[in-house]
C-alpha cells in the first residue's frame, strides 16, 4: 500500500504544481476509493501533504514571475481561521456531507472553467473592472474566506476556489491565478493540519508516503504550465476538474 501511496502522491503532487490546487482534490478520493481509509482520513489526511507540495510550487512560480504575493498573502490571511471552522464543520457534519459537497463544487467550478475557456476575449470594460477588484480588500477578503471554508470542510487546500475565481472576477491570466492559489493554499492548509490531526483524522505514516511522491511530482506539475498557452491551461484545469468531480460524484451515488 505504501508503494500506491508514493504513486498517488506523485500524481496529486504533478497536478498540484500544474493547476494550483494544492494536490487535495486527488489524494482525498483516491484515499478513500484506492487505498481504503475512512471518509475523516480521507478529508484530513491530504492536507499535510499540501505543505511541502505547496512550497516547492511557489518556489518554481516565484522563479517564473508567476504569482501575485500580495493577493495570495491577503486572500490566505483572511481564510486562516475559517479554515479551523471548516475542519470543525466537517467532524460535525460527518465525512458523507463533505464528500458530496466536493463533489457539486468541483464540477460546478469545472464548467466554469470549461466556459472561461472557449469564450472570447473579454472586452476592455469587463477588463477594467477586473483590475478594481484586483485591489479590492473586499474581494480579496471575501475569496478568502470561501478558500478558507473549503480548505477546512473538504481538505483540498483551497485551490480549486482560488483559481477560477481568480481568472474570472479579477482577471488574471490562468498561470498567474495557480501560481497566486499555491501561496493561498499553503497557509491555509498549516491550521487545518493542525485541527484535522486534533480531531483524529490524519493518518500520518499514509500522509508521509504521499508526500514521497507528492514533492518530485510537484516540480514537474509547475514546469508543465509554466510552458503552456493560457487558452490551453485553462482546458487542462477544467478537464481535470470535469474528471474528478464526475468520478467522486459517481462513487458517492453508488454507481460503481
Amino acid at each position: 500500500m505504501w508503494l500506491y501511496a508514493v504513486v498517488v502522491g506523485f500524481g496529486a503532487g504533478f497536478l498540484s504544481g500544474q493547476f494550483g490546487i494544492g494536490g487535495g482534490m486527488i489524494t482525498a478520493p483516491a484515499i478513500r476509493l484506492l487505498l481504503g481509509g475512512t471518509e475523516l482520513v480521507s478529508i484530513g489526511t491530504p492536507l499535510p501533504v499540501i505543505i511541502p507540495t505547496t512550497i516547492t510550487g511557489v518556489i518554481a512560480y516565484a522563479r517564473r514571475g508567476l504569482l501575485d504575493l500580495r493577493a495570495g498573502l491577503t486572500i490566505g490571511a483572511a481564510g486562516l481561521a475559517f479554515s479551523v471552522l471548516g475542519a470543525w464543520l466537517t467532524s460535525l457534519l460527518g465525512g458523507a456531507v463533505a464528500l458530496t459537497v466536493m463533489a457539486t463544487l468541483i464540477m460546478w467550478m469545472a464548467f466554469d472553467m470549461l466556459h472561461l475557456a472557449l469564450r472570447p476575449e473579454p472586452p476592455v470594460a469587463m477588463t477594467e473592472g477586473q483590475s478594481k477588484r484586483h485591489d479590492s480588500w473586499l474581494w480579496l477578503g471575501s475569496i478568502g474566506i470561501a478558500a478558507g471554508l473549503s480548505s477546512g470542510f473538504l481538505g483540498l487546500g483551497g485551490g480549486f476556489v482560488v483559481v477560477p475565481v481568480l481568472v474570472r472576477f479579477l482577471g488574471f491570466e490562468a498561470k498567474r491565478a495557480v501560481g497566486t492559489s499555491l501561496v493561498v493554499v499553503l497557509m491555509l492548509a498549516v491550521p487545518g493540519t493542525i485541527t484535522h490531526y486534533l480531531l483524529g483524522h490524519v493518518d500520518v505514516g499514509l500522509a508521509f508516503c504521499l508526500s514521497l511522491g507528492a514533492i518530485p511530482g510537484a516540480m514537474l506539475g509547475a514546469r508543465a504550465t509554466a510552458g503552456a498557452k493560457e487558452r490551453t491551461a485553462r482546458l487542462a484545469f477544467a478537464i481535470m476538474l470535469l474528471s474528478v468531480g464526475g468520478f467522486l460524484a459517481a462513487n458517492e451515488l453508488g454507481w460503481f
